[in-house]
């Protein structure tokens, strides 16, 4: 009989990802090799993807020991099966900007490898070849962590205690802030990130008015906007909702802005919170196994014990909305009726 599986209160995570055999060495020492972890890769080996490869959606999520765990709805992989980051490896094509991957290595029962992902955290092009020129073993969970931390980009005004509206780059900890459920808080910490805005690092924008929103709301993709109907709409059979920001993409009113460089401000209290940003509702950074990588020590060992779910908080309440309600070309139109006066 097997082992029970950890068991994870955490939603699942998802990435795009390729399968080991459809990015190999065209040339170098490991010719012909799919990638694969970092005790097997040769610094200086070229790849290149497949011309037929496909992407996959490839979900998990981190259970109570801190192990990740392929998730029962992933579009790949075994449901169930222990998944470990192995590494991040950096990869430079002819135009000489960088591309990390993280590996991810499935592995069965016996802990024997049975599949590895390479994630992109950029995209990747076919017929182009990829110079190995960077691998880091201590990376690959902090890359995840950061995935997973929900954040604003500068310039967002977020809502405080007094009613300003204060950008959230001039926010300090220390500072209240007006939260939905439990009145003014006080912030605790301030995270910053700066990335090249492509793939899963690209902010959506969610434009002004689409959502009630006051201004362009630009977040993470999967920052989540809390939404209370009035009237269900969306046919979610409940009135709370939290709806994730890249399941809203429908390339016009809420896109994927590409290109360049964004600033990542995370905020953090005591327990996840919903507060307000350029007029309407949305979550803050939740500390838990996925995030606290990203922590400072003295701020992890100050939440260790404290819940992120604590009664009262709007996560407790409210259940995050299933993408395939979403898949509807007046999806986001009817939230937005749903949640108006």
């Amino acid at each position: 009989m097997s082992s029970p599986r950890p068991k994870s209160a955490l939603p699942a995570q998802q990435l795009p990802v390729y399968l080991a055999d459809d990015f190999c060495v065209i040339n170098g020492a490991n010719l012909g090799d799919p990638v694969s972890f970092a005790d097997e890769l040769v610094p200086d080996d070229i790849y290149e993807l497949a011309t037929d490869a496909d992407i996959h959606r490839l979900s998990f999520t981190i259970a109570e020991d801190d192990t990740y765990r392929v998730a029962e709805e992933s579009a790949c992989g075994t449901p169930g099966a222990p998944l470990y980051a192995d590494c991040v490896l950096t990869m430079m094509p002819p135009t000489g900007e960088t591309v990390e991957i993280v590996v991810l290595v499935e592995v069965d029962a016996d802990g024997h490898v049975s599949q590895v992902f390479a994630a992109p955290l950029a995209p990747l092009s076919g017929k182009t070849p990829y110079t190995l020129v960077g691998m880091d073993r201590t990376a690959a969970r902090l890359r995840m962590a950061q995935l997973a931390c929900v954040s604003f980009t500068r310039g967002t005004r977020i809502t405080m205690a007094t009613g300003e509206q204060k950008p959230v780059e001039d926010i300090q900890p220390g500072d209240r802030v007006l939260t939905r459920d439990d009145g003014p808080q006080e912030v605790r910490w301030i995270g910053t990130l700066t990335m090249r805005a492509h793939g899963e690092f690209a902010p959506i924008v969610i434009t002004e008015g689409t959502l009630n929103n006051a201004a362009d709301l630009k977040v993470s993709p999967d920052h989540r906007l809390f939404i209370y109907q009035r009237h269900d709409h969306i046919g979610a059979g409940r009135s709370e909702l939290l709806v994730r920001a890249r399941h809203l993409v429908n390339g016009e009113t809420v896109f994927v802005q590409e290109g360049g460089f964004v600033d990542y401000f995370q905020i953090l209290f005591d327990s996840h919170q919903i507060i307000f940003a350029e007029g309407i509702s949305a979550e803050t950074m939740q500390a838990d196994q996925r995030t606290r990588p990203v922590l400072p020590s003295e701020i992890e060992k100050r939440l260790k014990a404290l819940s992120n779910s604590a009664p009262g908080s709007a996560t407790a309440r409210a259940f995050e909305l299933q993408e395939k309600l979403l898949k509807r070309p007046d999806a986001v139109d009817l939230l937005r009726r749903a949640s108006s006066k």
